[in-house]
C-alpha cells in the first residue's frame, strides 16, 4: 500500500485520476490536453500511478489507454483502513464510491479492473467456473463446459437464464476467458425488482462482452477484467461498473482468506 499512498500524495497525479473518473479510457494525448501538462510530465504521473495500479491500460489498436482502477482504494478501505482516524477513512471512502459508483463514460463505455490476488492461476480458473466458488462469492452459478462457441446456462436467485446467444467467446484454461452476458428475461427482471421501463430498456441494448485475463505474477495472480461492447449511454454499462468491483473484492477475498459474501 506504501506506493498507492506515495502515488496519492502528488497533487498533479490526484489531477489525472479526477480526469480518468470523468473521463476513462483516454489516450496520452487526450490527459495532456484535459489538463494543460506536458507531455513528459504526464508520461511521467502515469508511470507513478500504473505502478501502484491505480491506473491500468489497454492497447486499442494503435493506441493506449488509461482507465482508473479501484482495485487499491477497495483493499485499503475494505481490509484494514477502518481501524485508523475516521476522517482519513471517510475521506478514503468518499474516493472508493467515486471510483466504482461513477456512470460509465462515453465515447468508449467499457469497464476496465485490474486487482493482484494471492493465488494461483489454476485456482483462479476454478473460481471463475465452478459453481462450489462462484455462488459464495458471486451467489449465482454457471453450466457450461467453458470450451469456445459453447453456450452457458446462468443460475442466479432462483432464476435459470438460458439463450442461445449467452456462449463462450474465448477460453485458454488458467490463461484466458471471455463470453457474452447474460440475457435479460423477465424472470431475471422480476427476482431482481426490475420494472418493465427498465427491462426494456436493458433488451433494447446490443449484447456485452466480458473477458479475464490471468497473469502470473510470482505468488499472485494479475487478474484484470474488461467488460466492454455497450451503446453509447448504456444503462447496462452503468450498472455493471457498479457491480464488478464488489464482486472482484470477494472473489480477492474468497481466495485469500476461504471466506466471502455473496454479492446480492
Amino acid at each position: 500500500m506504501d506506493d498507492v499512498f506515495r502515488a496519492l500524495a502528488d497533487p498533479g497525479r490526484r489531477r489525472l485520476l479526477d480526469s480518468l473518473n470523468a473521463r476513462n479510457g483516454q489516450n496520452l494525448r487526450e490527459l495532456c490536453a484535459d489538463l494543460d501538462m506536458a507531455r513528459q510530465s504526464v508520461s511521467k504521473h502515469l508511470a507513478i500511478l500504473e505502478a501502484a495500479s491505480l491506473v491500468t491500460t489497454l492497447r486499442r489498436g494503435r493506441e493506449k489507454l488509461h482507465y482508473l482502477n479501484a482495485a487499491p482504494i477497495n483493499d485499503i478501505a475494505e481490509r484494514w483502513l477502518t481501524r485508523f482516524d475516521q476522517t482519513r477513512v471517510a475521506a478514503l471512502s468518499d474516493l472508493k464510491r467515486a471510483l466504482e459508483d461513477s456512470p460509465m463514460p462515453t465515447p468508449r463505455p467499457e469497464f476496465v479492473y485490474t486487482t493482484y490476488i494471492h493465488t494461483t492461476p489454476e485456482r483462479l480458473w476454478r473460481a471463475l467456473t465452478e459453481p462450489a466458488f462462484t455462488e459464495r462469492y458471486w451467489g449465482l452459478t454457471f453450466e457450461s463446459d467453458w470450451k469456445t462457441g459453447s453456450p452457458f446456462t446462468l443460475r442466479h436467485r432462483g432464476v435459470t437464464i438460458a439463450d442461445p446467444a449467452q456462449v463462450i467467446l474465448e477460453s485458454e484454461p488458467h490463461r484466458r476467458l471471455a463470453y457474452t452476458w447474460h440475457s435479460f428475461t423477465p424472470e431475471w427482471a422480476a427476482a431482481n425488482g426490475t420494472s418493465e421501463e427498465v427491462l426494456a430498456g436493458l433488451r433494447a441494448e446490443r449484447r456485452s462482452r466480458v473477458a479475464f485475463d490471468l497473469e502470473p505474477e510470482g505468488e499472485r495472480v494479475k487478474l484484470t477484467v474488461v467488460h466492454d461492447g455497450f451503446d453509447p449511454g448504456s444503462t447496462v454499462a452503468e450498472m455493471v461498473s457498479g457491480g464488478w468491483p464488489r464482486v472482484i473484492a470477494e472473489l480477492k477475498t474468497l481466495l485469500e482468506t476461504g471466506d466471502a459474501v455473496p454479492v446480492a
